[in-house]
């Protein structure tokens, strides 16, 4: 679809002229879903007769003149995002057959303006990973590269997006679960400040870094989706309307912006060929009449220490509502005994999910807590006011997504550490709570390279109208 309509409004704008309809639209997506997603592995569960049925009332409304905003506009859904009546499990056994019972906020107001959902996308379990590799479901692979990852944990999100397999996707963002993703696999995804979207309907995995956003073959179709699905919600006291005052020139430019290069990013470590990338990318920044600034972060280099304490202690605490009892995959009915039933049923969950759990249970128990827990909450907070101190200097940040291309499948997966590094840029803006968008710049050894940009809080539409301007400069 993407080498067909490039945006969302070019679609609409068919449908609309009575150019196009959204069944005509649907019957291509389904003959691609059948021969592209088989190898690819991006949706876990797709919904034909759905679709057909949903395509053919768009049509109706287009023909009556009652669309809705975004009638016919084909969606994936990360499968960590509750819709009523469907199979909805992270891509976890523990999870296996569970049907959500309502349908999340996000999901809601997509599906409200006329969105159609394809289906649910693949992705890490319970969020973690990031390479999709950890999925129960078995791995995505990269459109670009099939032998390559896709990133993750929205590793489905990104790859159905850059395959064509909608016009835009859900994903959600723990400390770069979109963005990452994105850059490997050569499309935009956009993490909106946290709490400018509703988390109501998301299966949690660290409540304080969680954030839903889109992931889309252009800045504007990111921008089209954000601002249907933000604001706040009764159903989610940490969600509120963004406050952001800032405005580009107007002309098309990026006159008077100024926009920071924290010098703690490009060290070694970034491949070369990524940071040659980026530079490109800075060098565009700068011929748009931004003003480039050299600054620095100097505790960014602990955020992914930080990150990896503060993340498995949350997700020890969400996670624990898995027991077996309430949810799925019980063992209960020939369990011995209590115990033995929550070992039995906890059992399903994978190897990520069970690394973290332990690290998470272990830095909050007795004696340990004010060791790791405490300790990483004050880095935090020192992070988050290196970036307050650099929003009085700069109003854009700017550096690599990723610090290498998408890497081959198996690679990392028997080396959590290896695997943790490639967030090192990306962790930061959810510690702080800033959005933040990756973009792509060009190529290394023939596969996508992504270039992140980070505004201050709530200055969300002021990053997309700099992305925006980076992207019409291509």
């Amino acid at each position: 679809m993407a080498d067909i309509f490039p945006d969302i409004q070019t679609t609409l704008a068919a449908y609309r002229a009575k150019t196009l309809k959204p069944s005509t639209v649907a019957a291509d997506l389904l003959a691609r879903l059948e021969a592209e997603n088989p190898q690819l592995n991006a949706y876990l569960r797709t919904y034909a007769p759905e679709i057909a049925a949903a395509a053919a009332k768009a049509d109706a409304a287009y023909a009556s003149g009652t669309a809705r905003p975004l009638e016919g506009i084909f969606v994936g859904v990360k499968d960590n995002l509750l819709v009523a009546g469907t199979r909805t499990g992270s891509a976890s056994k523990m999870l296996e057959g569970y049907v959500a019972p309502y349908t999340g906020t996000a999901v809601g107001k997509l599906l409200d303006a006329g969105a159609i959902m394809i289906g649910k996308t693949n992705m890490d379990e319970f969020a973690m990973g990031s390479s999709t590799e950890n999925s129960a479901y078995g791995p995505t692979k990269n459109p670009k590269d099939p032998s390559c990852v896709p990133g993750g944990s929205s590793g489905g999100s990104a790859a159905a997006v850059a395959a064509g397999l909608c016009h835009v996707a859900l994903g959600s963002d723990t400390g770069g679960s979109i963005r990452q993703p994105a850059s490997l696999c050569g499309c935009v995804g956009f993490k909106p400040t946290y709490g400018s979207v509703s988390r109501y309907g998301l299966m949690s995995m660290a409540s304080s870094l969680d954030v839903i956003g889109p992931l889309a073959n252009s800045v504007a179709d990111a921008r089209v989706v954000y601002d249907t699905i933000r604001g706040a919600d009764e159903h989610d006291a940490t969600s509120h309307y963004i406050k952001g005052a800032k405005k580009l020139a107007g002309d098309g430019s990026l006159k008077g912006v100024r926009v920071g290069v924290p010098r703690e990013y490009f060290l070694p470590g970034l491949d070369a060929d990524v940071e040659g990338c980026v530079q490109k990318g800075i060098a565009k920044l700068k011929a748009l009449g931004a003003e480039i600034v050299d600054i620095s972060l100097p505790n960014a280099e602990h955020g992914l220490a930080a990150y990896y304490v503060l993340m498995p202690a949350e997700v020890s605490t969400n996670l624990s509502r898995f027991d077996g009892v309430r949810y799925p995959a019980s063992q209960m009915a020939g369990a011995a005994s209590l115990i033995d039933g929550y070992v039995k049923s906890r059992a399903a969950f994978g190897p990520e999910p069970q690394r973290r759990i332990l690290v998470g249970t272990y830095v909050l128990s007795a004696g340990y807590y004010d060791a790791y827990y405490r300790q990483a909450q004050k880095v935090r907070g020192l992070i988050v006011k290196d970036f307050n101190d650099a929003w009085q200097k700069v109003d854009i940040i700017v550096s690599p997504t990723s610090p290498t291309v998408a890497w081959p499948l198996g690679e990392k997966v028997d080396d959590p550490l290896a695997m943790y590094l490639s967030d090192i840029f990306t962790i930061n803006a959810n510690l702080v709570g800033i959005p933040s968008i990756s973009l792509p710049c060009g190529e290394a050894d023939g596969m996508p390279v992504g270039i992140q940009l980070a505004a201050a809080r709530d200055e969300d539409l002021f990053l997309l109208d700099v992305a925006e301007a980076f992207e019409k400069a291509n």
